[in-house]
């Protein structure tokens, strides 16, 4: 018996052998330096906890809430979008409040598409850009995304060869896992592909904050005519130390975020309330704890390429994200990088997520996550140097 038809077209789950081996290994009383799963160990700043407490507190937001969000979060996103990217959001119909990224795009997804339709998404990249397409029962073509690839020319390569021709095109700049950045110039670039191929667009922008070395990350929206072709998600998992209060929002195009508002008016009640009454305090509030975060993770990230090159494998530094993507060093590039993450578990004590996990133009690297603090970073690298 087979019941679960929804499950058929999920592989195996890439992680899992590494992460056994991960946790074998501590129960054998072992200290892995866990840099693998992309799990902020910060906790939220405090006047947002405190924003919190007060509400949840009175008993009226114990009720459920609106599946859109609440209009004074919706105003205050409209705000935010105003104040950092001179970008106008009508509240009531270009912005929705979502369970997180994961949860508001693969809905959107599957309102969107028909079981065949074909998405375009990034590979590698964050595993919910196109499994949400294949859950909902629709063909995904990987673009190949990374420090080797001109991803708009893989792009354009792509949609020649492709019949019948993609109904969405998924992109996330910072990107997860590469750290590729792009400029206000390639989503113009963007806007005006899905206007000649009438794709519709979705910009995951979860690390619009964690940028660093003077880059500043657009929004896809501030490009011309963006509002016209597509949507962006914003997650406060990253920028605020947000990840288990699951909130993020989608704004852009009318329609799309009407789609949306739609299905989840079937589907859920949205976020429990003082969540989202603390999240206008993250976005409205003082920014200071975004500017604080960014830099601890900006000396993470140049604790762990500096060790990195001292200990003979050279990496660029990223000027975005959470994460460093390294090229596997050629005397272990044969293993690939389940194996080779697996070898670094046993054998330099520190864990990582091998790049396999996020399509198969990944599996030449790995990728580190900057959530352990310099100390540990460094004792890490102490395990690297000696594999090296």
């Amino acid at each position: 018996m087979k019941p679960f038809a929804r499950l058929d077209r999920l592989p195996p789950y890439v992680f899992a052998s590494v992460n056994k081996i991960k946790m074998d290994a501590r129960h054998a009383g072992k200290d892995i330096i866990d840099l693998g799963m992309g799990n902020p160990d910060q906790g939220t700043p405090q006047h947002i906890v405190d924003k919190l407490i007060e509400a949840v507190q009175k008993p009226q937001n114990h009720r459920y809430s609106a599946s859109m969000g609440i209009k004074k979060l919706r105003m205050a996103i409209s705000s935010w979008y105003k104040r950092r990217y001179d970008v106008d959001i009508d509240p009531d119909n270009e912005a929705i409040v979502t369970i997180g990224v994961k949860e508001g795009m693969s809905h959107l997804i599957l309102v969107t598409i028909r079981p065949g339709d074909i998405i375009f998404a990034p590979n590698p990249t964050y595993p919910i850009h196109p499994y949400s397409a294949i859950i909902s029962g629709g063909n995904v073509r990987g673009i190949p995304v990374g420090p080797d690839s001109d991803f708009f020319e893989n792009l354009m390569e792509a949609t020649k060869q492709t019949w019948p021709k993609p109904k969405v095109l998924i992109i996330s700049y910072p990107h997860n896992p590469t750290t590729e950045v792009v400029d206000l110039e390639f989503f113009e670039k963007i806007v005006a592909y899905a206007k000649e191929h009438n794709i519709m667009i979705i910009h995951d922008f979860a690390y619009a904050d964690l940028v660093f070395d003077g880059y500043k990350a657009p929004s896809f929206l501030q490009a011309k005519g963006a509002m016209d072709v597509g949507v962006e998600f914003f997650s406060l998992s990253k920028s605020y130390n947000m990840p288990g209060w699951r909130v993020g929002f989608c704004v852009g195009n009318p329609e799309v975020i009407g789609a949306l508002r739609r299905i989840k008016s079937y589907l859920d009640y949205g976020v429990f309330q003082p969540i989202q009454i603390a999240s206008i305090i993250a976005l409205n509030g003082p920014q200071d704890c975004v500017e604080e975060i960014r830099a601890l993770y900006k000396e993470r990230r140049d604790t762990l390429i500096s060790g990195l090159n001292r200990a003979g494998w050279n990496v660029p530094s990223p000027k975005g994200t959470m994460f460093v993507w390294a090229k596997i060093p050629d005397q272990f590039a044969g293993m690939g990088s389940v194996e080779f993450s697996k070898f670094l578990i046993k054998e330099a004590k520190i864990a990582v997520a091998p790049g396999l996990g996020f399509g198969a133009y990944g599996d030449e690297y790995v990728r580190f996550a900057l959530i352990e603090n310099s100390m540990r970073i460094n004792q890490g690298i102490r395990g690297i140097r000696k594999i090296m």
